[in-house]
C-alpha cells in the first residue's frame, strides 16, 4: 500500500466520523420526545420557552411545572430533561399562540445535510491534499527538499542487465582491457589473496557515440553484478552541498550492493580542472569533485565496487582524478575502423532482414569516421525506407540512400533548377570526379550524384577508400586539393566565368594548404616547423589555438599557401582539358540519370582510359 492510498483512507475515515457525529448528536445532548399534543398543552400552559421552529421539527426548552401537566397526561411519573423536540404538525395559528403568550421563538430556515457536510469537509479535504502534496515534494526521491541530498542514480540489479560483449563491437582493444575488471569482480579472492589492487576507477574516453555507455553495461552483464549509473551534472545543483551530499549517498548504496559498479557519464561535469573562476572563488562544482576525490581516496577497493566513467573530453579533467588510486587506468574508445564498422554493422543487423545484394564491407568503407550510434541510425533509417516501399527485405539502395541522407542530407527532389544551373552542377561534379581518377586511384570514385541534398548541398562525388589510412604524405594531401579545384575548374573552362557553387571546395582546399604549412612543416621555404600553438582556457573552452609568428613570417606563410593552391588548381585544369572527351560524355550521362555509380561508372571513369 502506497502513501497516497493510506492518506485516502484517513480522509474517508474522518468522513465518516463526521457523519456520524452528526447523526448521533441529538442522542449526546438529553432531549425529550414530545407529541404534538403533549407541546401544545405545554404551549397553552405557558411551560415552554425559547422555541426553535424549522420545517420539521420544533425544538425547546421546559418550565418550571411542566412535569406535573406531562404526568397528567401520560398518568405516570416522568424525569424531564432541560430541552424537549417534536414533529411538526399543520398548525397556522401556531405563531399567533407563542405572541399571546409571550414566549421568545426562532424560525430556523431548513438546511441540507449535503450542504452542510461539503461546507467544512470540502475545504478540509483540500487543505489536506494540499498538505499531501508539500509533504511529498519534501520528501520525493525524484528531487523533493528533503531528499535533495539523495543520489538520484539508477539502478540495474543483476538480471535486469542484458547486454554482454556480444552486443558489443568494434572496440576489441577496450574489451580486452576491461576483462580483468569482470574476473576480479566474478572472483575477487583470487586478486585479493596474492595482495593484489585492482585498479579503484576506470576512465573510457572517446568521442561521442562511439558506446561507452554499453561497454560499461556490458562489463556489468558480464560479471552479473548490479549497475548504478549515474550522469556528472546529477551531482550539481543550485543549493552549497547537495552535490557532496549525493556523492556520499550514491557510495553508500554502493558498499550495501557490493561487488557492484558505479558508472558516472559525463563525468567532465562534474570534474573539469579546479581553479578561480570568472566571478571568484569556488564554486559548488568544486567542492562536488573534492567529496568524489575523498570517497574514491577511503574506498575498500576489497569490497568488490569498480568505479567506470565516460568522458569525451579528458583533456579538462582535474589531474587529481587521473592519478594512481583513482582512476588510475584509462582505456580508450575510439572510432571504429573498416573491419569495426562493418563488426558494428553485424551487430545492428541481427534482427534485420537483408536482401541478399546487401554488401556490409561497402557500407562500412562508405562510413568512414562514422561511430557505432551513426551505424545503428544508418541501418534504422535503411529498415524504415525498405519498409515504407513495402520490400519484405531491406535491399543495398536502402542503405545507399540511408547513407547519403545522415552524410549529405535529405534529397530535396522538389527543388526546382533550370537546365542551365543542372548543367553547371553536372560538369562542377564531374570535374571532381575525374581529377579524382586520375590522381587518387587507392580512394575509387564510388558514386556521382547531381540530386539537391540538405540545405545547400546540390550535388556530390563520393570515394570509397581502399583501405583506412591514418597517415597521409604531402603527395596525397596535394592530391586531395586537386580534387577539390575540379568542379571549379570544369565550370570556368567550359562556361567561360565561375560560380558560388565551389565555396565549400574552396574553404576545404585553403584550410588543407594552411594546415600543410603552419601544423605539418611542408613547405620548403619555411622548412620543418609549426607556427600554430593550443593555449588552455577556463570556461568550457577548452583550448585555443595561438599563432607565434611575426608579420614577415606570416607574408612568407601566404605565399606558400597562394603557391601550393595555384599549383594544385594548374594540375587539375591540365587533367581536365587532357580528358575532355570523358568529362563530355560523364557530364552526359549525369545529366540523363542524375546519379552515376557502380559498373556504370566505373567504365565511364577507369574502362575507358584510352579516351580524352
Amino acid at each position: 500500500m502506497n502513501f497516497y492510498h493510506k492518506v485516502l483512507i484517513i480522509i474517508g475515515v474522518l468522513i465518516l466520523v463526521s457523519l456520524g457525529f452528526y447523526f448521533f448528536q441529538s442522542q449526546w445532548t438529553s432531549v425529550e420526545r414530545l407529541s404534538y399534543y403533549e407541546f401544545k398543552v405545554l404551549l397553552k400552559r405557558g411551560q415552554v420557552e425559547d422555541i426553535i421552529i424549522s420545517k420539521r421539527e420544533i425544538q425547546g426548552k421546559f418550565r418550571e411545572g411542566a412535569g406535573d401537566t406531562l404526568f397528567e397526561i401520560r398518568k405516570k411519573s416522568v424525569q424531564l430533561p432541560p430541552y424537549f423536540v417534536t414533529t411538526r404538525g399543520e398548525d397556522p395559528d401556531l405563531i399567533k399562540h407563542l405572541e399571546e403568550k409571550g414566549i421568545n421563538f426562532e424560525i430556523k430556515p431548513e438546511s441540507n445535510l449535503w450542504i452542510t457536510l461539503l461546507s467544512w469537509t470540502v475545504p478540509v479535504f483540500l487543505l489536506v491534499l494540499f498538505w499531501i502534496f508539500v509533504f511529498k515534494r519534501f520528501v520525493s526521491s525524484e528531487g523533493g527538499l528533503m531528499s535533495i541530498g539523495k543520489s538520484k542514480a539508477k539502478i540495474y540489479v543483476e538480471n535486469e542487465i542484458k547486454v554482454t560483449f556480444q552486443d558489443v563491437a568494434g572496440v576489441d582493444e577496450a574489451v580486452e582491457e576491461l576483462k580483468e575488471i569482470i574476473d576480479f569482480l566474478r572472483n575477487p579472492q583470487k586478486f585479493v589473496s596474492l595482495g593484489a589492487k585492482i585498479p579503484k576507477g576506470v576512465l573510457l574516453v572517446g568521442p561521442p557515440g562511439t558506446g561507452k555507455t554499453l561497454l560499461a553495461k556490458a562489463v556489468a552483464g558480464e560479471a552479473g553484478v548490479p549497475f548504478i549509473s549515474i550522469s556528472g551534472s546529477s551531482f550539481v545543483e543550485m543549493f552549497v552541498g547537495v552535490g557532496a551530499a549525493r556523492v556520499r549517498d550514491l557510495f553508500t548504496q554502493a558498499e550495501k550492493m557490493a561487488p557492484c559498479i558505479i558508472f558516472i557519464d559525463e563525468i567532465d561535469a562534474v570534474g573539469r580542472v579546479r581553479g578561480i573562476t570568472p566571478i571568484g572563488g569556488t564554486e559548488e562544482r568544486e567542492h562536488t569533485l573534492t567529496q568524489l576525490l575523498t570517497e574514491m581516496d577511503g574506498f575498500d577497493p576489497r569490497k568488490g565496487v569498480i568505479i567506470i566513467a565516460a568522458t569525451n573530453r579528458p583533456e579538462i579533467l582535474d589531474p587529481a582524478l587521473l592519478r594512481p588510486g583513482r582512476f588510475d587506468r584509462v582505456v580508450v574508445v575510439d572510432r571504429p575502423d573498416l573491419k569495426g564498422r562493418e563488426a558494428i554493422l553485424r551487430v545492428h543487423t541481427r534482427n534485420i532482414k537483408l536482401a541478399e545484394d546487401v554488401d556490409l564491407k561497402v557500407i562500412s568503407a562508405r562510413t568512414a569516421g562514422m561511430v557505432g550510434a551513426d551505424l545503428a541510425n544508418i541501418v534504422n533509417e535503411a529498415a524504415l525506407l525498405a519498409a515504407r516501399k513495402g520490400k519484405k527485405a531491406v535491399e543495398m539502395e536502402d542503405f545507399e540512400e540511408a547513407i547519403d541522407r545522415v552524410i549529405a542530407g535529405l534529397a530535396r527532389k522538389s527543388r526546382y533548377l533550370t537546365f542551365e544551373e543542372k548543367k553547371r552542377i553536372a560538369y562542377h561534379e564531374a570535374g571532381h570526379a575525374i581529377v579524382a581518377s586520375v590522381l587518387t586511384p587507392k580512394e575509387k570514385v564510388h558514386r556521382v550524384s547531381i540530386i539537391p541534398r540538405g540545405i545547400a548541398a546540390l550535388g556530390y562525388t563520393l570515394q570509397l577508400p581502399e583501405e583506412e589510412r591514418y597517415l597521409l604524405t604531402k603527395e596525397e594531401l596535394l592530391a586531395k586539393i586537386a580534387v577539390l579545384f575540379g568542379g571549379r575548374v570544369a565550370e570556368e573552362l567550359y562556361f567561360k566565368e565561375i560560380s558560388t557553387g565551389a565555396q565549400n571546395d574552396l574553404e576545404k582546399a585553403t584550410e588543407l594548404a594552411r594546415a600543410m604549412v603552419m601544423d605539418y612543416g611542408m613547405s620548403e621555404t619555411l622548412g620543418p616547423q609549426t607556427f600554430r600553438k593550443r593555449e588552455a582556457l577556463f570556461l568550457d573552452i577548452p583550448y585555443r589555438e595561438r599563432e607565434l609568428i611575426s608579420e614577415e613570417t606570416a607574408r612568407l606563410i601566404d605565399q606558400e599557401i597562394a603557391k601550393i593552391l595555384k599549383s594544385c588548381y594548374d594540375k587539375s585544369k591540365n587533367i581536365i582539358e587532357s580528358k575532355r572527351q570523358k568529362l563530355e560524355a560523364l557530364v552526359e550521362e549525369l545529366l540523363k540519370r542524375e546519379v552515376l555509380e557502380g559498373e556504370a561508372l566505373n567504365i565511364l571513369l577507369y574502362q575507358n582510359e584510352h579516351s580524352n
